[in-house]
């Protein structure tokens, strides 16, 4: 399949792995991109640029596939060595960059420079457009249902998608939800050239998680996520445990009086806990609704493989089906 998305990245297949907190690894994107997608390392999760060099390499050591880096910009007081970053990112050769969170415009000049492909992670259209003109390749529109950080809109794909299709000139991918061939192909439709996913990646052999996060993931239904954060206006979409519940009484119970300081404890720091040592109730971390929608935990191959004939399946026989009056073959 080709699509505007496959042409920018040098990829087989319109499917990119999102960055995600201690997941994006170099086993898991090299995985992904040997597959034939877009693979991606999250670099905050390494703890020093020099972290993330070695990391990079060890990325090219596994694949020789594009893959990205995703760097996110947080709003935080002591903030991380970002220009070390960059350079890590920069003298690694590496193809392609994720941004997230804050504008990206103060290092983009730097990445464009050296030849990178930046696709930026937006949560509204007007996001969007203002990635477009700073001048982003390409945006990850991720809508309502996502993990992670949804913003504040609370606009699902299906309106999200359309809209950003209506008001963008550069090619955006759909995030949130995402993770089959149906998937793919409502994305396409809806005007996207290819998709995002984050949660569906968690649950696949190579992800170097615990076992017993990839089983949470399969086990959960769309019903077991929760919005929290969200007097904080840093709404942030978790899988439900003890600690997700304490954290929401804390909210309903200190309503606009909240702090970070309250609810440390639930969030800060919990990941190395919950994703390296599955101490499944140690604190909320980031799982979408799509969650309802995963059953299995297969390789990467095997996933991407599935998704792209599915998707061929559905656009050659059911929607082909449809116009040509052959019900048999859309069922």
């Amino acid at each position: 399949m080709k699509t505007r998305i496959t042409e920018l990245f040098g990829i087989e297949h319109p499917i990119i792995q999102g960055g995600m907190h201690y997941v994006g690894f170099a086993e898991l994107a090299a995985a992904v991109s040997n597959a034939g997608g877009l693979g991606c390392i999250t670099g905050l999760t390494q703890k020093t640029p020099g972290d993330l060099a070695n990391e990079i390499a060890k990325c090219k050591d596994l694949t020789d596939k594009p893959f990205a880096v995703n760097l996110t910009f947080l709003p935080t007081v002591s903030s991380p060595d970002y220009p070390g970053y960059v350079k890590a990112i920069i003298q690694g050769g590496v193809k392609a960059v994720e941004t997230a969170g804050r504008n990206p415009v103060e290092v983009l000049p730097y990445l464009k420079d050296a030849g990178i492909k930046v696709i930026h992670k937006c949560t509204s259209v007007r996001h969007s457009l203002k990635a477009q003109a700073i001048g982003c390749d390409a945006v990850s529109v991720d809508g309502f249902e996502c993990g992670g950080h949804p913003g504040e809109d609370d606009i699902p794909n299906m309106i999200l998608l359309p809209r950003a299709a209506d008001e963008l000139e550069i090619p955006f991918v759909a995030s949130g939800g995402m993770a089959d061939g149906r998937s793919l192909v409502a994305a396409l439709a809806l005007g996207a050239e290819g998709m995002n996913m984050g949660t569906r990646f968690i649950a696949t052999q190579e992800a170097p998680v615990h076992q017993r996060v990839k089983d949470a993931i399969v086990a959960a239904s769309e019903l077991d996520t929760r919005l929290v954060m969200r007097p904080l206006r840093n709404t942030e979409r978790v899988i439900t445990n003890e600690a997700v519940e304490r954290l929401l009484a804390k909210e309903k119970a200190l309503g606009d009086q909240i702090k970070f300081e309250d609810i440390i404890d639930e969030v800060a720091g919990v990941y190395p806990r919950i994703m390296i040592n599955g101490e499944m109730e140690a604190g909320a971390w980031s799982c979408g609704m799509v969650a309802g929608l995963i059953n299995d935990v297969p390789t990467c191959k095997a996933l991407i493989d599935r998704i792209m004939a599915e998707a061929d399946a559905l656009i050659r026989q059911r929607l082909e089906g449809m116009l040509s009056g052959s019900f048999a073959a859309a069922k």
